[in-house]
């Protein structure tokens, strides 16, 4: 009897963290998408995103998600009470009103992000074409939460 309250919270754990990071995976996706927009071109119409661009997606939003966190934790430490300014990478006045060390860690992590994504497979404009593409296109953003899911899932492989 013991065993079914403990594997019902264990699932309920299980449920609520997966969408914790699915939601904390797009708003990277969405910071990186801002930040990282450095050439960003119009498109009449969206271009394919096929299994591979989603696969390498996934994995370079899954990468930067530590290193965001580690980010935003000592931008947090060093301004104290004060509220956290959206920070654009590709916007020096997004950073202005920080610390100077704050804003060597964001450019730090700007550029660790730009990295993870190259070095994932994609370009910078591809995948802000993706992240773009995630709010207008429902079967798109399962694929990627089924992809994200599936590589947490995986054994440390990456």
């Amino acid at each position: 009897m013991k065993r079914i309250p403990h594997l019902f919270v264990r699932t309920n754990l299980q449920h609520i963290l997966s969408q914790s990071l699915f939601f904390g995976v797009f708003a990277t996706a969405s910071l990186v998408t801002s930040s990282l927009s450095f050439s960003s071109k119009a498109n009449a119409q969206t271009p394919s995103v096929n299994n591979t661009d989603i696969i390498s997606y996934a994995q370079a939003v899954l990468a930067m998600e530590t290193p965001r966190q580690q980010a935003f934790d000592e931008i947090k430490k060093l301004i104290g009470g004060g509220e956290i300014p959206k920070i654009v990478c590709n916007d020096p006045n997004s950073m202005n009103g920080l610390p100077r060390k704050a804003q060597d860690i964001a450019v730090n992590y700007c550029n660790r992000s730009q990295k993870i994504v190259e070095d994932n497979g994609l370009s910078i404009d591809k995948f802000n074409i993706i992240t773009v593409e995630l709010q207008n296109n429902n079967n798109l953003k399962r694929q990627v939460y089924n992809t994200l899911i599936r590589l947490q899932k995986a054994p440390e492989s990456r």
